[in-house]
């Protein structure tokens, strides 16, 4: 007698990082197929399973060894060439994104500078925190 497992579709947003990775281990240990998996958990399509064991499973799908297996100078040269490029790419991607937040730092000073000098207004606080902890002592000194 099969049991029928009854299950709510879900969308991507709402599988939990836990979730995730107990399927991963799960599948992982033999104990149930990516198919199995879909069924007892209600996910929709292989390829979530299969993006999940990609990114957080111990199989080496480049190589496609596991891996806890040792190896060669070869691979792992490989496997270190392919993390300089990832590294390089990351490096850059945050030097653009240091580029474009000086620039917005630069855009909303000479925003500030418009804005006060449009109103007549002082919109800076102009002391800097050593002056007004001055000001604060010499205050309850009398």
């Amino acid at each position: 007698m099969e049991e029928r497992v009854n299950y709510v579709k879900r969308s991507q947003k709402d599988y939990s990082m836990s979730l995730k990775l107990q399927i991963v281990h799960e599948v992982e240990r033999g104990e149930i197929s990516i198919r199995g998996a879909q069924r007892k958990y209600g996910i929709q399509g292989r390829a979530t399973i299969t993006v999940w064991l990609r990114k957080y499973g111990n199989f080496d799908w480049e190589n496609q060894t596991p891996s806890h297996m040792p190896k060669t100078p070869e691979q792992r040269i490989m496997e270190l060439e392919a993390k300089v490029k990832l590294l390089e790419k990351q490096r850059a991607y945050y030097e653009h994104l240091a580029n474009v937040s000086d620039k917005k730092a630069i855009i909303f000073d000479m925003m500030i500078n418009l804005a006060e000098k449009e109103y007549q207004i002082d919109i800076r606080k102009n002391s800097s925190p050593e002056q007004s902890i001055n000001l604060d002592k010499k205050k309850t000194k009398p």
